[in-house]
């Protein structure tokens, strides 16, 4: 059956059925807004992304269950990079009427899979009829107790610039598809349904670990540039212990050139942090705990914003930051 033939009110009490209500969540689906409350003493985080049929993600390349786990988990990510707790979701959904049900069924349940393994609570959001692609917008709400969220201006010169889990491999996945080359498992995962690094970021928080974090969504560089601007301070990176998966090495050891996508290709969805020195040994007994890798890959230097680089001859060079912008694609 084609969504034409369904109808948004029947789609929406589908859905409204099949979620169950959170903790603090008074009233959700159903209503002209959700009433919700959080702990005392916390204060709200929120975040919004969009994800546009052939801008963000073609049909051609992933299926709609896996589609809808990723837009919840990047957004996900940016609480996570907060060191905040995700609690509530809000989903919009944009498609053409002949869209079948099937693949909406398939979305939703991603989306509803993905939440419920991080506690969330779908409380509400839109469809609507879109004339071309599907236009996917999702807001999350979470919260973390007063004066614990990690901003990205908390960086001072001496800490150690730090990383959870492996660079590039969700933009060597979108390079290989681009070029007609169907990826590893490992990296296809990587790009079609991230993971958000969600207790790693809450525990840097309760813990007062990091000073300053950031997801990477944008690339290594572009984000870590953007912690550098908000700080104004400088980094310093060294390429050897850039963490790379065994894919990414194998591709990268046959194109040297693919190298590049760990300091500059996006949508890794890993935390990027930086920590004082005296609190390195604590931050990999978290990793260990989470059985997530932690790499130190630099260091925070006095400066103004500037990043630099030392490749794996030794030589050090200043990185041109070049992360994507929907606006300024030359």
């Amino acid at each position: 059956m084609k969504l034409q033939d369904f109808g948004e009110f029947k789609l929406i009490d589908r859905i409204r059925q099949q979620v169950v209500n959170g903790a603090g969540v008074h009233r959700g689906i159903g209503d002209d807004a959700a009433v919700l409350s959080l702990p005392d003493g916390h204060h709200l985080l929120t975040s919004t992304d969009l994800l546009i049929e052939d801008v963000h993600f073609r049909h051609a390349w992933t299926d709609c269950e896996a589609l809808g786990h990723k837009a919840v988990a990047v957004n996900l990510s940016d609480i996570a990079a907060m060191g905040g707790t995700p609690r509530y979701l809000y989903l919009g959904l944009a498609c053409p009427g002949e869209t079948d049900l099937d693949d909406i069924y398939a979305f939703t349940k991603g989306v509803l899979d993905e939440a419920e393994r991080h506690n969330v609570t779908l409380v509400g959001g839109d469809t609507c009829r879109s004339p071309g692609p599907w236009m996917i917008s999702v807001t999350i709400e979470g919260s973390a107790p007063a004066a614990q969220a990690i901003g990205r201006d908390g960086a001072q010169p001496g800490d150690l610039i730090m990383v959870s889990g492996t660079l590039g491999d969700s933009a060597l996945a979108l390079h290989l598809l681009q070029g007609g080359k169907t990826p590893e498992a490992e990296l296809s995962g990587r790009h079609h349904q991230p993971t958000a690094q969600v207790a790693l970021g809450r525990l840097l928080g309760e813990q007062r670990l990091a000073k300053s974090m950031i997801d990477i969504s944008d690339g290594l560089a572009s984000d870590l540039a953007h912690i550098l601007q908000a700080s104004q301070v400088d980094g310093f990176i060294e390429e050897d212990k850039l963490p790379l998966s065994s894919a990414f090495q194998q591709h990268s050891d046959t194109e040297p050139g693919l190298r590049e996508l760990a300091l500059y290709g996006g949508e890794d969805y890993q935390l990027l942090f930086t920590v004082a020195p005296e609190k390195a040994k604590a931050v990999a007994a978290l990793g260990a705990e989470l059985k997530l890798s932690i790499t130190s890959i630099g260091v925070i230097c006095e400066g103004s914003g500037a990043l630099s680089l030392q490749d794996k001859a030794g030589a050090v060079r200043p990185i041109l930051v070049r992360g994507y912008d929907h606006f300024c694609r030359s």
